[in-house]
């Protein structure tokens, strides 16, 4: 009987305090994510706004509000009667709430009685004292007595809750102050993560694909780095630069107000080139395994429908796929060479032919990401939303993690994109060779 109470309880508090709570706020935000093409105006779009721009933060205050607002109703919900059982067989249906306000009340008098004992020593009188002491002796007889005395319960719960109200009411919490103390801790906790843990961002364009997809949400960390102090250009501590094949969220230097997502591929001291968007780090290109055509849609691009060579690229110990689109044009044969300075990274989306990253910002002339506008190592997908509809098969896809292929793309795909990981080079034979010392001076290719 006693295991069986046990397990109805943690079913109980799983499904209510966690579970449900979770799917709310999940569904919560995905139904104020609008379609990219979508622009609500007025309230509606302001809220849509926010949650556009944080929907991790939105998602624990929403998470909190349901919390509060199931423990509210806790005793009405399934599995209430027998997991969250009275202390006492005899109670009746409708006094289960008022039985554990009683218990509730009694615990939190007593432990204000302790801990303010000397400010109430001096201004409560003993008599007052007393009576409190009287009031809460004759609660706990009304709970325990045999048989239970409904009408006598009640009333000893009334008086208990005034005189405490009466008396201790400058030390005692109301319901109001909980539920405020609770949002606002749970606002606190968000911006705090969000500021030197974790940050979800929201992926609006292709130039990572295949790796990222329009629509996808990511989880950011934060502190893998160093987390930034706000507001400021430094770091609690630094562990940079960043790994040659992180992928990571920072300002575009240009417009530091736009966050971006790239891949890093050279770090302070490397000399790189690119020929055919393929990456050339101090004269040594990094390697990489044809896997085939990859096709994929974009909706607001002039031409939907895109194919490109497929590629998968190997660089010290990460191993990811980069794409070369067949219609795109506009690129060199070859970029280069550029240097990147102390205290920079230079950075390629894996969408080699469409994107906007070192090799093409200040009108061509190349340009690193400064340290101190990294926010963090991209994670994984917790949430992938395109024109609407959520795919689901994108949900927990790393970002550092071993290569996936889109469902579609599995069929053609996937058996050459596991030879080419199965033959995948020894991380000794990934890793480029060291700077030359002339590797300041720039040279014509």
């Amino acid at each position: 009987m006693a295991q069986r109470i046990r397990t109805l309880w943690t079913i109980y508090w799983a499904l209510w305090f966690a579970v449900v709570p979770f799917v709310l706020a999940c569904v919560l935000v995905w139904a104020l994510t609008p379609p990219s093409t979508v622009d609500q105006t007025g309230v509606l779009g302001w809220l849509e706004g926010i949650v556009r721009e944080q929907p991790v933060p939105v998602g624990i205050v929403a998470f909190t509000l349901f919390e509060m607002a199931l423990w509210a109703v806790r005793q009405h919900l399934p599995f209430a009667s027998h997991a969250y059982a009275p202390a006492r067989a005899d109670v009746p249906a409708n006094l289960r709430g008022p039985y554990e306000r009683a218990r509730l009340l009694i615990d939190d008098t007593e432990t204000i009685l302790t801990k303010n004992e000397k400010e109430i020593v001096r201004e409560l009188s003993v008599k007052e004292r007393e009576e409190l002491r009287a009031d809460l002796d004759e609660l706990r007889a009304a709970m325990q007595k045999d048989p239970f005395d409904q009408e006598g319960f009640v009333n000893s719960l009334v008086k208990t809750d005034t005189h405490v109200d009466e008396r201790l009411r400058r030390w005692r919490k109301s319901e109001l102050r909980e539920y405020m103390e609770s949002i606002l801790v749970a606002i606190g906790v968000a911006l705090a993560l969000r500021a030197f843990v974790l940050e979800a961002f929201k992926i609006p364009s292709g130039s990572m694909i295949p790796t990222l997809q329009v629509g996808d949400h990511i989880f950011v960390n934060k502190f893998l780095y160093g987390p930034a102090i706000p507001f400021t250009h430094s770091r609690l501590w630094t562990s940079l630069p960043p790994k040659r094949g992180d992928v990571m969220v920072h300002a575009f230097p240009e417009h530091p107000e736009q966050d971006f997502i790239k891949r890093v591929i050279a770090i302070p001291g490397d000399k790189l080139e690119a020929r055919n968007g393929h990456p050339i780090i101090n004269g040594w290109e990094v390697p990489h395994c044809f896997v085939g055509v990859y096709s994929y849609l974009e909706n607001e691009s002039t031409v939907p429908r895109h194919e490109g060579d497929l590629f998968v690229e190997y660089l010290g110990d990460a191993t990811y796929l980069t794409l070369y689109d067949h219609a795109t044009g506009g690129f060199p044969e070859y970029q280069g060479p550029f240097v990147a300075k102390p205290g920079e990274a230079w950075v390629m989306g894996d969408n080699r032919n469409n994107s906007h990253d070192s090799r093409m910002w200040w009108n061509g002339a190349g340009g690193g990401v400064p340290f101190e506008m990294i926010k963090g190592r991209a994670m994984f997908v917790w949430l992938s939303v395109n024109d609407g509809k959520i795919d689901w098969s994108r949900f927990g896809a790393p970002v550092m993690g071993r290569p996936r292929l889109p469902p579609e793309m599995r069929p053609t795909l996937q058996a050459p994109l596991d030879r080419c990981l199965k033959d995948r080079p020894p991380i000794d034979k990934t890793t480029p060779p060291p700077p030359s010392p002339t590797q300041g001076q720039l040279s014509t290719p």
